[in-house]
């Protein structure tokens, strides 16, 4: 019997589809995903509708959305549900050695039979971060130790060069900035520095005296830019060991990143494209014919049930995504033009997105003082600066209805209350805020360190072990 077809997927976090060269970015961010792509099928409307972490690779690793997962969270309390089987299950149980890099100890990532970490963050004392090639040290050994087994694999990649601290190493710091980050005449991060919650962080990971916002959006990109490089060795390796053609390799995000965006800086959170539109991208030599590029509104809850068809695995899971195979053979699929959307990060919020409009509203004051209420005319304002809930009351009243029908139908089909109301301690400060200046004054990053520590769960996993 032919082995079955090897899976490499490529989650990366933080990496949003507006500042890659792969979806039209001025700078030349991915040429080395832009080539592959080229030879595959490429999602331009790809989101991810619950932000931030733990809810977007939930969706990705299970096919299901929020109502299916119950997970909303980053700070998500407890295990996955025993109703749900995630992907690595699903291929373990199908003969398939399972890999996973960079993702031990969330509870998105159960399944895999092997867990491997590298140093995926970093400080500016600590001087720039390598973190790709971090991750190559590990993985480039695990990939040709997979090839050479008789059983089909699943290695999974999970890059953190796109999520802050953006310390890309040299030359890749100055590839798109050649000013003076220090100039003290240029007053754009005065704002983000006097940001009470985020400051210090920040200011333990930009260099001394940085007064450009300039540099830190050029930092993302140069991070991503250094990331592809490193991306292009692993395609290499697959190439070598020649596998090509029994490879589906898979690339996505949990979530996109808000630059200098919405007062939501240098993070992932605020409901605002930036933060939910993803790339997607699908190469498999012979399956996948090459040069596709697709419109359709899709989401990460379609990942999963589309690479189990191209496998040619059925798991009989009732998944909440669909296959997107069809579109690969030229068939109709109908699209999710509007969906819920939901962040649990360092604001509560849910909403309704349609190709015309932005429905936000607040379950907790946040701490950016932002109103209740916010919607956005997506065809007019793409960048979605302009507030126009008060002008629209209409609209805001019909998005709601048509949010508060999907929210109960949901519920009623799933047999629990959404989770963003259940998980009342979503931030881990044991409260819920009554004010945006209690927001303000409870919530705060204070280094590096504890930023990293923020993504680890305190409850044991279920592996049996505490992550750092």
């Amino acid at each position: 019997m032919a082995k079955k077809p090897n899976l490499i997927l490529f989650g990366i976090d933080s990496l949003r589809a507006d500042h890659m060269s792969l979806y039209g970015y001025h700078r030349l961010t991915t040429p080395h995903i832009d080539k592959l792509a080229a030879d595959g099928a490429v999602f331009e409307r790809c989101y991810s509708p619950s932000i931030p972490t733990t809810p977007g690779y939930g969706s990705m690793l299970t096919g299901m959305d929020v109502f299916g997962t119950d997970v909303v969270a980053l700070r998500h309390e407890g295990p996955l549900g025993d109703h749900l089987k995630t992907l690595a299950e699903v291929l373990g149980e199908d003969g398939y050695n399972t890999t996973c890099v960079g993702f031990s100890g969330n509870q998105a990532s159960r399944g895999f039979q092997k867990y491997i970490d590298f140093s995926g963050w970093g400080a500016w004392d600590a001087g720039r971060s390598p973190k790709a090639e971090n991750l190559n040290e590990v993985t480039i050994p695990e990939l040709k130790s997979l090839a050479e087994d008789d059983k089909p694999f699943f290695l999974f990649l999970r890059h953190m060069d796109p999520h802050s601290p953006y310390l890309p190493p040299s030359p890749y710091e100055r590839m798109f900035y050649d000013g003076n980050e220090a100039d003290p005449k240029n007053d754009s991060l005065d704002a983000v520095m006097k940001f009470k919650p985020f400051c210090d962080y920040f200011a333990s990971w930009f260099p001394p005296n940085c007064t450009d916002k300039e540099y830190v959006i050029a930092q993302y990109d140069g991070a991503v830019a250094y990331m592809d490089a490193c991306i292009a060795n692993i395609f290499q390796t697959v190439r070598s060991l020649g596998i090509e053609e029994e490879t589906l390799i898979v690339i996505d995000s949990d979530h996109g990143e808000t630059l200098h965006d919405h007062e939501c800086w240098y993070d992932h959170h605020g409901l605002y494209d930036c933060t939910l539109h993803i790339p997607l991208v699908f190469y498999y030599p012979g399956k996948v014919a090459p040069a596709q590029r697709f419109g359709d509104y899709v989401h990460t809850k379609d990942i999963m049930p589309t690479i189990l068809e191209l496998l040619g695995i059925d798991s009989k899971i009732n998944f909440d995504g669909r296959s997107l195979v069809p579109l690969f053979e030229g068939k109709p699929r109908a699209q999710e033009p509007e969906y819920y959307i939901t962040e649990s990060t360092w604001m509560r919020k849910h909403g309704w997105r349609t190709p015309e409009w932005k429905y936000v509203r607040a379950l907790e004051p946040d701490f950016h003082f932002k109103p209740e209420i916010e919607l956005y005319n997506l065809l007019i304002d793409p960048e979605e600066n302009n507030n126009v809930a008060d002008a629209n009351p209409e609209v805001v009243q019909m998005l709601d209805t048509r949010m508060q029908n999907w929210i109960k139908k949901r519920e009623s089909e799933t047999g629990r209350t959404n989770p963003i109301y259940t998980n009342l301690n979503w931030h881990g400060r044991g409260v819920q805020f009554t004010s945006c200046e209690e927001a303000y004054n409870t919530l705060y990053i204070g280094s590096a360190i504890t930023a990293e520590q923020l993504q680890a769960k305190e409850l044991q996993t279920q592996r049996g072990q505490k992550e750092l």
